[in-house]
């Protein structure tokens, strides 16, 4: 289903977490869960994955991971506060140590002159701290910027598992 490197990827979340004794929670938008559906296609990730948020509209955004409706209207959903605010919300409101969240413009429409298609942010939370990334794979295609982005999500969680 997914690409061998993603699922190398998550193999390695997975085992990561368990050595630590760390659960983990996702934050989804623009993959609409599929770093939740790739984790969890790993046996054993029942251990350490927690829960994930598909948080599509801006209204998700806001009612299950409490992102201030006033911060996505002043950014855009599509931003570094808001990735930033997704992951602490999906740690708020968890029982997990550890988050990734994701929310970009997959395309093919949709962009702007500002936050072009391919344009992703990235948060991701653990004990080590918060850390945010930008990502803009371009207009790649819809699957292959979330493909793109799973990548990098995973690598989050294992950067923020590892801190």
């Amino acid at each position: 289903m997914f690409p061998d490197d993603i699922q190398t990827l998550a193999r390695q979340v997975i085992e990561a977490a368990a050595a630590r004794g760390l659960m983990i929670a996702t934050a989804e938008s623009c993959t609409g869960g599929l770093v939740a559906s790739v984790l969890t296609a790993i046996a054993g990730s029942s251990a350490v994955f927690e829960r994930g948020f598909v948080t599509y509209s801006n209204a998700a955004k806001t009612e299950l991971l409490g992102v201030p409706a006033g911060l996505i209207e002043a950014n855009g959903a599509v931003s570094e506060p808001v990735a930033r605010a997704m992951a602490e919300g999906a740690i708020t409101r968890s029982r997990s140590e550890i988050s990734v969240s994701i929310t970009g413009v997959a395309g093919p429409g949709g962009g702007t002159a500002d936050k072009p298609v391919g344009l992703v942010h990235f948060g991701a939370v653990g004990p080590g701290g918060a850390i945010h990334a930008e990502h803009r794979f371009g207009d790649i295609g819809r699957e292959e910027v979330r493909l793109a982005s799973v990548r990098v999500a995973l690598g989050l969680l294992l950067d923020r598992i590892s801190a």
